[in-house]
């Protein structure tokens, strides 16, 4: 009996969506080229995102530009540290005409959600958050409003300044898909962006940007994730770093199962973006360091000693044997 292989993708349409999103974006953003590839991965993926940077590295900027970029509804939450719980996700309240009580949905009810400066809001307000970035509802009043596909979070945070902000807690750093670190421009990138604002013509306001995918559009390249072809032994190769992070002493708490997953989903979108229907181990570790970064709390000793999360992660990484 004959073996048949599956069929094998055609990615033109694909490659051809992605690039316009990266061509649009590149005309607002100067550099960050990985960012841009590792955020269109996680929205591919159906993940949340975690932008972190210091102020104006124009991580609100990239979020913004993306979800616009996408025809889907978009809000903008501004979290600060009287924002409440019902100020997120809504609110029952009664309606004297109809005698009855009538739910108004918060911002939080949107297809792509900016949350900005996450980490400012009290952990009341963060832990509102909970149950929508997993299982994309919300339970208000003893009622459950679910959300509508395709539904995404992207939040900034800013790492460096502590007054007035609330330390995210790990149950949901593991809610976030991928944790993307936004660095300061090179040389010739910060000369780029001041001829930019010198020849202010050539300024791309956000307003004038239409959308290069809709919602049908993104869930059909979605769909097209599921035929990526996975081989058992990448399978193997990403367990094994997830297992390494558990093994560690360096390391106080390892990565969770749902890391593991979000690894070998975002790994099969990089394969995409770059035009392959296949998964590399290459792919694996471009997107092995946002995925894991934020999940592991490295011990004291560790600390003390001048490591980082990023550093041991980087380290487990390379000591894993790469599939032939």
């Amino acid at each position: 009996m004959e073996q048949t292989t599956p069929p094998r993708l055609d990615l033109a349409q694909f490659s051809a969506k992605v690039r316009q999103i990266k061509e649009e974006i590149a005309r607002v953003v100067v550099g960050h080229n990985q960012a841009v590839d590792l955020l269109i991965a996680a929205i591919l993926a159906d993940g949340h995102v975690l932008l972190e940077g210091v102020p104006g590295v124009a991580k609100t900027l990239l979020a913004r530009l993306t979800a616009r970029l996408i025809d889907a509804r978009f809000s903008r939450i501004q979290f600060t540290p009287d924002l409440m719980p019902s100020d997120v996700l809504g609110t029952t309240v009664f309606n004297m005409k109809t005698s009855e009580f009538d739910f108004h949905e918060g911002p939080i009810f949107a297809n792509m959600v900016l949350v900005d400066e996450i980490n400012r809001a009290p952990a009341k307000t963060q832990a509102a958050l909970f149950e929508v970035m997993e299982e994309r509802q919300v339970s208000i009043d003893g009622v459950t409003h679910r959300m509508a596909e395709p539904y995404t979070i992207i939040a900034t945070q800013n790492p460096v300044e502590q007054e007035g902000t609330y330390k995210l807690p790990e149950a949901q750093l593991d809610r976030f898909m991928f944790k993307i670190v936004m660095g300061y421009p090179t040389l010739d990138e910060e000369k780029a962006i001041l001829q930019r604002h010198q020849a202010n013509a050539r300024l791309t306001k956000l307003d004038n940007i239409a959308p290069i995918i809709s919602k049908d559009e993104l869930l059909a390249l979605r769909d097209t994730m599921r035929s990526v072809l996975v081989d058992d032994s990448l399978m193997g190769y990403i367990a094994q770093i997830v297992q390494q992070t558990r093994t560690s002493k360096a390391v106080f708490l390892g990565a969770s199962p749902r890391a593991a997953v979000a690894m070998l989903q975002t790994s099969k979108a990089i394969a995409l973006i770059n035009g392959r229907d296949f998964v590399t181990p290459d792919d694996i570790k471009i997107v092995a360091p946002a995925v894991l970064d934020h999940r592991i709390i490295i011990t004291a000793e560790a600390e003390m000693q001048g490591y980082t999360a990023s550093k041991i992660v980087a380290t487990l990484i390379n000591n894993v044997e790469v599939p032939k």
